[in-house]
């Protein structure tokens, strides 16, 4: 009885083997014959795609860039400058067309130029470029040769003899800021009686030097501006166009009062 269920079971083992290989060769033929993927083939129209489309751009900008400025528009309030000069200064930064224009560089050229104060550049298209500029507004000259603007800048244009009315301030180097800051302070406080700087100086120990249109001299030190005003003015209403006429020289450098020289009458110059 026992070998006889020994036999069985062997047999049983094996006929489930059998069964196993037959199911697995089953599977294997399915799997061989079911359909290869495509995926490659979508992967391939995508990179065909965006390189269609890369090549677009590419063409797309090396037409834009082979656009040329075709017109230069100059806007502004222009008395000292001329239009074609600014034109036919920025013809070389042109040559890359109109996207390929380097406005920075250009706009460094334009302010390089003596009345040119600042210039701004802007592309208008389709094909032009638009160039607005702010002229230089002296408020003196600067000793013989120079002109500060309002910032107290200097700058050094041509035709100086049409701004000979403007005042003359002469100082050391680097004292330009502080020049202008001080002439309009002191022109403001003289308006009101109706008294104009003509020059202003300054020695290298900071000391103030004012000449009035009148001939006036005003010596006003280094600090305390505004009181040294204040006693003059004070001076003015008591005198009157006296200060004009016969005043020579008010020193105003004392720390609460002044000196005044008066001018010499004819007859005293002649003995």
């Amino acid at each position: 009885m026992v070998r006889e269920r020994t036999f069985i079971s062997t047999t049983g083992q094996a006929a489930r083997k059998r069964k196993s290989a037959n199911g697995a060769t089953r599977r294997k033929s399915v799997q061989e014959r079911r359909p290869r993927s495509f995926a490659w083939m979508n992967r391939f129209f995508v990179f065909l795609g965006l390189s269609v489309v890369c090549a677009a751009l590419v063409k797309a900008v090396l037409t834009l860039n082979a656009i040329p400025v075709e017109r230069i528009v100059v806007t502004g309030k222009l008395a000292y400058t001329q239009k074609l000069t600014l034109q036919e200064m920025i013809q070389p930064a042109l040559i890359g067309g109109f996207l390929g224009a380097d406005l920075s560089r250009i706009q460094r050229q334009l302010e390089q130029l003596p009345w040119v104060y600042q210039a701004v550049v802007r592309r208008q298209w389709p094909s032009a470029l638009e160039i607005h500029v702010v002229e230089q507004l002296p408020i003196a000259r600067w000793g013989d040769s120079s002109f500060l603007n309002h910032e107290g800048e200097l700058f050094h244009p041509s035709g100086k003899s049409s701004w000979e009315f403007l005042p003359v301030l002469t100082g050391v180097d680097g004292q330009e800021q502080e020049l202008i800051r001080a002439y309009q302070y002191i022109s403001e406080s003289l308006r009101p009686m109706a008294l104009a700087v003509s020059e202003l100086a300054s020695n290298d120990r900071g000391q103030l030097r004012a000449v009035l249109s009148s001939g006036t001299e005003l010596l006003l030190g280094s600090s305390e501006l505004s009181e040294r005003l204040d006693r003059f003015t004070t001076l003015y209403q008591a005198s009157g166009e006296t200060i004009s006429t016969e005043i020579e020289r008010v020193d105003l450098r004392y720390h609460s009062g002044l000196a005044v020289v008066f001018r010499k009458s004819p007859a005293v110059a002649g003995l």
